[in-house]
């Protein structure tokens, strides 16, 4: 939690503390508008008893009196909604982008990759969590505590021993009932917490792989997992509003109890002459009023346990990491694009290297295949040769480079967005003239809104081999004289996959390729095979050798 408001702090001080003064001024000039009303109305009333009293009684003080409050209130009101709402939202998108910025750092997305949906619940379900902190919690208790302290000096100024009396009581039941009321919303709290994510887990499943589902006939299974999910989330939803009724009848208790005692003590006073009538219901209004501050607690007890799990989960993520040590990492000399020197590469938790002992060299210009089978290590060198893995020993140089991977990443926007991202600064047009060197040119001019075309998520929209083309026009576009390639045309048929494979020799021009695949087409284009096996290089092929044509034979054909 520490980590947490120190980022409120940090990146908005000024608004925390005034959202919370505002909210603090908002329920002290409401209290002070009810009871300089009730007093108003008592003093009236006992000076029209008499002309000589009615003609004395001032009433445009305590009018303008009145009129202040209430304008303080609204106004006070209307600043606190502004001030409190875009701090907390300021502080929740830096928040997401800090979180963004962690997952985005190398080798962070890999490990993401097994499970999304945690950087998408972590991105979301928490960080909106952690708007109650705030807005429900920090901003109420400061603003209930002051407001209590503030009625309690307007009481002391008519008994002292009230005062102290009232602050006690209010401040003891204030606390307790909210505590109380946190402990009995942990558990469904948690319940609520865990089913959300199973319920918008299997939404996203039901929704991304329901061809898949109704081939294996799990579609009904999966709509009721499903309503199994969105059933316990309502029992927790139902547990959570009687804490929160139970809430509002304690404080409704507390507050009539107050109130009874406020009335035997403020008898008593003006029985002894103390106080007269009119500040007597003054006192009793200030009284009536007393847990209105805290009304805002209810919801915020209740989901405070929620924010506190939100923060567990996000805490660590935002706290300045050690800085990792250095890749070992250089230009490669004169005449190559990639020079590897005794790689070793290690998965979290795996028993054995994925790669061992890399001894590579890749000269400028020259276009190499990494051949082998599936899980032999191919995709885990081109990452480490795109710098998205670290090596546990060893060293890697490899020029600026450019990594097409197996999933066509594209982003719902329009085709002008997704092709920038290689390029910002490219003109329409050098990204039309991508498009035509993949092989998109007339698709594009046939679409109606040209580059505009927007896309749905994942690339909805166009077919699979249209996105890897498109895919592949967005790495055309990158300044970057290495491409790495993992399976560039897998999924693709025969006769489109050559033809996405001869665009991308003509467009590569001086570049230096380097190409994973176990495909008899893509190792074609390659000047020479190195074969991969168990995570290291057993063999090496150029063009023109005698074991060339016996190697590329062996992989698999279209």
């Amino acid at each position: 939690m520490g980590a947490i408001l120190r980022l409120f702090l940090a990146e908005r001080r000024g608004a925390f503390f005034a959202g919370a003064a505002l909210a603090a001024l908002t329920l002290l000039a409401g209290a002070c508008l009810l009871a300089l009303s009730g007093w108003f109305i008592t003093a009236t009333a006992i000076a029209g008893m008499s002309v000589t009293a009615a003609l004395a009684f001032d009433v445009f003080a305590p009018s303008a009196g009145i009129r202040l409050a209430a304008l303080t209130r609204t106004a006070a009101r209307y600043g606190e909604r502004l001030v409190t709402h875009d701090a907390a939202l300021a502080v929740l998108a830096g928040l997401r982008e800090r979180l963004f910025r962690g997952w985005a750092a190398p080798e962070a997305a890999g490990r993401l990759a097994d499970r999304p949906a945690r950087l998408l619940f972590r991105l979301t379900l928490d960080i909106d969590a952690l708007d109650s902190l705030y807005l429900r919690v920090l901003v109420p208790v400061i603003a209930a505590l002051a407001t209590t302290l503030g009625v309690a000096f307007l009481i002391g100024l008519v008994d002292a021993h009230l005062a102290l009396a009232f602050s006690l009581i209010v401040l003891g039941v204030g606390a307790l009932v909210p505590l109380i009321a946190l402990r009995a919303a942990r558990r469904p709290s948690r319940r609520r917490a865990h089913a959300l994510e199973v319920l918008r887990a299997r939404a996203v499943d039901l929704v991304a792989g329901q061809t898949e589902l109704i081939m294996t006939g799990r579609l009904a299974a999966a709509r009721e997992g499903l309503a199994a999910a969105d059933q316990r989330l309502a029992e927790a939803d139902d547990a959570l509003n009687r804490v929160e009724t139970r809430i509002s009848a304690g404080f409704a208790m507390a507050g009539t109890l107050l109130l009874a005692l406020a009335l035997l003590a403020v008898a008593a006073l003006n029985g002894a002459g103390t106080i007269d009538a009119p500040a007597a219901a003054l006192v009793l209004l200030l009284v009536l009023a007393a847990f209105d501050p805290f009304a805002a607690l209810r919801r915020g007890a209740v989901e405070l346990e929620r924010a506190l799990i939100a923060a567990r989960r996000v805490a660590p993520r935002l706290a300045p990491a050690a800085a990792p040590p250095a890749i070992p990492r250089a230009m490669p000399g004169a005449g190559e694009a990639v020079r590897l020197r005794h790689i070793e590469i290690r998965r979290e938790g795996a028993p054995l290297p994925a790669l061992t002992d890399i001894d590579l060299a890749i000269a400028r210009g020259e276009r190499v295949a990494l051949v082998g089978m599936s899980g032999a290590g191919k995709s885990t060198l081109l990452a480490a040769i795109a710098g998205e893995i670290r090596p546990a020993r060893g060293e890697v140089a490899a020029l600026p480079s450019v990594l097409l991977t197996q999933r066509t990443e594209l982003f719902r926007d329009t085709l002008r967005g997704n092709l920038l991202i290689a390029d910002p600064e490219a003109d329409d047009e050098r990204l039309l003239a991508a498009l035509e060197a993949a092989g998109l040119g007339a698709v594009v001019a046939g679409l109606p809104g040209g580059l505009d075309t927007r896309l749905g998520e994942g690339g909805l929209g166009l077919s699979g081999g249209q996105a890897r083309r498109l895919a592949l026009a967005r790495l055309m576009l990158a300044p970057a004289p290495l491409w790495l390639l993992d399976e560039p045309t897998e999924g693709l048929d025969g006769a489109t996959a050559r033809d996405v494979l001869a665009r991308l020799g003509r467009a590569a021009g001086p570049r230096s390729l380097v190409l994973a695949t176990h495909l008899r087409r893509e190792a074609d284009i390659a000047d020479r095979l190195i074969v991969i096996a168990e995570g290291r290089v057993t063999g090496t092929r150029r063009r023109g050798d005698p074991g060339f044509a016996a190697a590329l034979e062996a992989l698999r054909p279209d």
